[in-house]
């Protein structure tokens, strides 16, 4: 009865985390569904649309130093509502039509609720709900999850935007409707989430010292060579997933895609590949391959033979259905690799303990590349308008899933390594 209970539990806290992650990066997002309308609305460049969402990436990879405190000395009860529902009440600013600097102040003010208060906790609880075993596969339910959430919800948004003529009016009832879900999530987690028990050792006086333990998780965090190892790994799987949201403007500039197809393309490329790449990365990882490590080793190998094979392919003679098709494979690809990349902390063995410090010096270093790769790509299709600009991205991301597979061939190394210290032994 208690164990029935205790997964009860466990499956209701896991589907709450779903929901939250599902909802409150759609607004930072907005590009992922509305590129071209966003573009429209507020009048901006390739260029600019990268600088927002570099401000974002810089916000959000400093949030995470103060973040490595925070995720140990605060309940996921509390973190978790605020960053939901402070993203939600920031969406509804968006609808006065800001200017581009207020744009900048806004995706800031996004970053500090969605990433400092809510990402790091996310996947924080979600480690702690499985042994090592079930590590790959809780990351790749979560991702799908996510997948599911984010696609019932964009695809909501862009039948609003249609509904209501495709212009400011459509975009702004998308916004209102993506707002006030994420607030709607926020107020349920409230109720649905248990406050976490933070197990810490008492002072002289026989009070608990949650200052002193947060610290000290953090120190010792920030010495483990395996953190970093796990960290720049995801840092390389981050960085050719950003590439992906340039197939959306790559296929309306080469193949001439319509509008309303590009939205429901930007939702399946960003949202609705979650659904088959979390499962799929999650099995692979944990069954197939038995091994996180090795999984994405051996996905970064796959990824930088398709990417070189795209790159030759004829485009401007290709049918777009072809286009489409080899896109969405690839991102399929690096969705396998975003749902297990968090996996490798349990194979590595770093303590439980400080799970919160080095989920957040992980998403420190993984998600660094937000703060350069979207300007850079923007800014490369930009200065050399045509399949060359584009041509530029993939191959920046073949690079980065070059360097992918070396940090991952290490940190299979050193998984080895360990293994073989504890036969010894």
């Amino acid at each position: 009865m208690e164990e029935k209970k205790g997964n009860v539990k466990k499956w209701l806290t896991f589907g709450t985390l779903i929901l939250g992650g599902g909802t409150i990066y759609k607004l930072p997002f907005l590009k992922d569904a509305f590129y071209v309308p966003m573009q429209q609305q507020f009048h901006l460049t390739n260029t600019q649309i990268g600088e927002m969402l570099s401000v974002y990436a810089i916000v959000q990879t400093f949030g995470y130093i103060l973040s490595i405190y925070l995720t140990d000395r605060f309940s996921k009860k509390k973190l978790l509502p605020i960053g939901l529902i402070g993203v939600g009440i920031l969406g509804f600013f968006l609808l006065t039509s800001p200017g581009y600097t207020a744009l900048l102040l806004l995706w800031c003010l996004f970053a500090l609720f969605a990433e400092l208060l809510f990402w790091p906790v996310l996947v924080k609880s979600v480690r702690l709900l499985g042994g090592k075993e079930e590590q790959g596969r809780l990351f790749g339910f979560l991702e799908a999850g996510r997948g599911v959430v984010d696609t019932v919800v964009a695809f909501s948004a862009l039948g609003i935007f249609q509904l209501m003529g495709q212009g400011t009016a459509g975009l702004k009832g998308a916004i209102v409707f993506y707002a006030s879900i994420v607030i709607v999530v926020g107020i349920v987690s409230y109720f649905l989430l248990e406050d976490d028990v933070i197990a810490a050792p008492e002072n002289k006086d026989g009070k608990v010292n949650k200052n002193k333990i947060a610290l000290e998780g953090a120190i010792k965090a920030l010495k483990m060579p395996e953190v970093w190892l796990v960290s720049f790994t995801i840092f390389s799987v981050y960085s050719v997933y950003c590439g992906l949201t340039y197939f959306i403007p790559f296929l309306k500039d080469i193949y001439g895609l319509p509008v309303m197809l590009v939205g429901a393309y930007g939702i399946i490329n960003q949202y609705g590949l979650k659904m088959v790449g979390g499962p799929i990365g999650g099995f692979l990882s944990d069954k197939k391959f038995k091994s996180p490590s090795k999984y994405l080793r051996a996905a970064f190998v796959v990824a930088i033979i398709a990417m070189t094979i795209f790159i030759f392919l004829p485009h401007q003679s290709m049918n777009v259905y072809a286009g489409m098709t080899f896109t969405l494979g690839f991102g399929a690809i690096i969705f396998t690799m975003r749902a297990v990349f968090f996996a490798p902390m349990d194979e590595v063995e770093i303590p439980r303990e400080i799970s919160g410090a080095a989920t957040s010096v992980a998403c420190f270093v993984g998600y660094a590349p937000s703060m350069f790769a979207f300007p850079l790509f923007g800014s490369l299709i930009d200065k050399t308008p045509g399949i060359n600009g584009y041509k530029q991205v993939f191959l920046v991301m073949i690079a980065f899933s070059v360097l992918g597979f070396i940090l991952s061939s290490l940190l299979v190394r050193m998984v080895n390594k360990k293994k073989a210290l504890k036969q010894a032994a």
